[in-house]
Order: C-alpha cells, then sequence, then structure tokens
C-alpha cells in the first residue's frame, strides 16, 4: 500500500510539472516591449497601459496588447525650464479625478539626479475615437530641487476612505513621501505644507539604499503601499523587486506581515524574479493596480526578458487576497 501511495504521488507530481502554465502572464501577447514603470486603466470594453516616454499600449481583454505610437503629449515649455536638460516623460499615473476627467501625472527628471518635477495632463476620456479626447496640460503639481530630501518622481494618486486626495512619489533620496492634495485642482494643497515619510531604506552615509515607484490602494479596511526595492534599469542584471506593507491609516505607519517598517527597510516580498530554474523575467517591479469592473484586481508591472536582451517587458498578475488578508500576485 505504502508503495503504491508512493507512486501515485510521484505520477502526480509528474503531472503537475508536465501541465502547461496557463497564467495571464505566460497568454501575453502582442506589443509587450519595450514598456517601463507601466500603469493600467479601464474605460468601457478597453484597458490602457501608460508608461515611460509617456507611451500607450491597448487591450481588449488584458491578453492581446497593441502599442499605440499615435499617442502624443508634448512636454510642455515650463518643464524644460522646471528640469533643464529634460527629454521626456517618466513614470505616469492615470486615475479619475472627482470632475470625471482623467489625470494623468508624469514625472519630469534627469537621470541620477533630484532636481526633479511633477506635472499634471487631464482629458475627457481615454478614447481618441470620442469627440471629447484630447490631452490638455495643467502644469506643475511638486518640485524638488538639490536642497530638498526627496525625489518628486514616481506619483501615485490615491483617494483615502474620507474622500481626501493624496499623493505619492518618491525615488531614492529619504525614500517615499505622501503629499496632500486639492481635489477640485488635483495640485498640492498646500505647497507649504511638508509631506508625511511613508518608507525609507536607512543606509550607511555614502551608500543608497533603494526605495521608489509607490503604489497604494486601499482594501479590507486598510491601506496597502507597494514599493520597488534595488535597482531597476540594468535589463537582465537588474535587481528590482517588489515589497508591501499594510497600515490602517493612509499615512502609515505601513508594517510588513512579521511587522517590520517600511520605514526602516522592511516590508514583505510581492513580486520576486523568477525563480532560479527559469530565470528569465529579471528585476520585477513598479507596480501599478487595477480593480476591475468584474471585482477583479490585477497588478501591472514591468520586468526584464533575459530571452530578449534584457527588454522591459509587460507583465500583469491577477490578485489573490489570502485568509490572512495578505495579496499574493498569482503569476
Amino acid at each position: 500500500m505504502r508503495a503504491m501511495v508512493a507512486l501515485m504521488a510521484a505520477l502526480a507530481g509528474v503531472a503537475a510539472a508536465q501541465a502547461p502554465d496557463t497564467s495571464l502572464n505566460t497568454r501575453l501577447t502582442g506589443d509587450l516591449a519595450p514598456t517601463h514603470d507601466p500603469v493600467i486603466a479601464r474605460e468601457g470594453d478597453s484597458y490602457y497601459v501608460f508608461g515611460t516616454g509617456l507611451t500607450l499600449k491597448t487591450s481588449p481583454d488584458l491578453v492581446r496588447w497593441t502599442a499605440r505610437p499615435e499617442f502624443r503629449l508634448p512636454l510642455p515649455d515650463w518643464a524644460r525650464q522646471a528640469v533643464p536638460g529634460v527629454r521626456d516623460m517618466w513614470a505616469p499615473d492615470i486615475s479619475r479625478g472627482p470632475d470625471g476627467r482623467w489625470r494623468l501625472y508624469y514625472s519630469l527628471s534627469t537621470f541620477g539626479s533630484n532636481r526633479s518635477a511633477i506635472g499634471l495632463a487631464t482629458s475627457a476620456t481615454l478614447d481618441p475615437a470620442r469627440p471629447d479626447y484630447g490631452w490638455r496640460d495643467e502644469g506643475l503639481v511638486v518640485q524638488s530641487r538639490p536642497t530638498d530630501d526627496f525625489n518628486a518622481i514616481d506619483p501615485n494618486h490615491v483617494v483615502d476612505a474620507e474622500g481626501r486626495h493624496w499623493l505619492a512619489l518618491g525615488s531614492f533620496w529619504s525614500g517615499i513621501k505622501l503629499f496632500a492634495l486639492d481635489p477640485r485642482t488635483g495640485k498640492l494643497r498646500d505647497p507649504r505644507e511638508a509631506p508625511v515619510a511613508l518608507a525609507r531604506r536607512p543606509a550607511p552615509a555614502g551608500a543608497a539604499a533603494p526605495v521608489e515607484a509607490p503604489f497604494i490602494v486601499a482594501h479590507g479596511g486598510a491601506y496597502w503601499l507597494f514599493v520597488s526595492y534595488d535597482y531597476c534599469c540594468k535589463g537582465a542584471a537588474s535587481t528590482y523587486y517588489t515589497v508591501v506593507g499594510r497600515a490602517k491609516a493612509i499615512t502609515g505607519p505601513y508594517l510588513g506581515r512579521d511587522g517590520s517598517r517600511l520605514m526602516n527597510g522592511g516590508g514583505t516580498v510581492f513580486l520576486r524574479a523568477d525563480l532560479p530554474e527559469r530565470q528569465r523575467f529579471r528585476g520585477p517591479g513598479h507596480a501599478g493596480f487595477l480593480h476591475d469592473a468584474d471585482g477583479r484586481d490585477y497588478v501591472v508591472y514591468h520586468a526584464y526578458d533575459r530571452e530578449a536582451r534584457g527588454a522591459p517587458t509587460l507583465r500583469i498578475a491577477p490578485i489573490r487576497w489570502g485568509a490572512d488578508g495578505w495579496p499574493v500576485a498569482e503569476d
């Protein structure tokens, strides 16, 4: 009997190993690369993914993706004055404002500098076929300078349970900050008001401890802060990964499942690179989220494909909220 049980277990293991991988990520097709720092939204029957460079890809079903090179958002004149040397727009965020218009926040910077800014553009719709389509630049939202201890890139607009609007942002320097917004304009409620610190990674003097790309999700009566640790932008050699912390208030403190504080470089790993036996998609990070019309949650992110010379590639995974309340990416 023991031999029969062992044989059946072995056969089950072989069958599982041979079963085709039918995860959403393995079914993605079309124009998946290059995609860097993606965010996702749905309007009607179409999905929209915006990324660094202010690229746009669309899909009817989350599986088949088509690049939309006709999408253009010109670099405004004020941006060149605010950030000398800026060439394009990075790391956008997409959400609806209380007036129903889409709000596209975008980053302006030059690599390695915290002379940076976040701007805002709005449109009544994401669908270029509609007569009310058209992006309007709304100008500067927040700026950082070399004298500041934060870097004004990687925006994420979030509304809390009380209806207050916030902008999370940050990369390197002293970490992730949260600014209060005026809901009507989408800009800072009070430019003189100091931001709230949400996450950082303490490091010895002269050393870097990267933390960036915040995204805050409200779920189950709590707030969930997702951030990326370590280094992106090195192709297949990237060491990026994503962690999450939970808080009762949007202002924190955010803690990992083990109680570790994101203000001390803690948190719970949410996205990690492919397992060693696969080794294909490296450096998964810069997570964005979609709460779909059917109630399902998804995470969108980029990872670097070793089989395509390290190209930054679009990845999407459903999120399962576990029995303990914590999110799991079903990759």
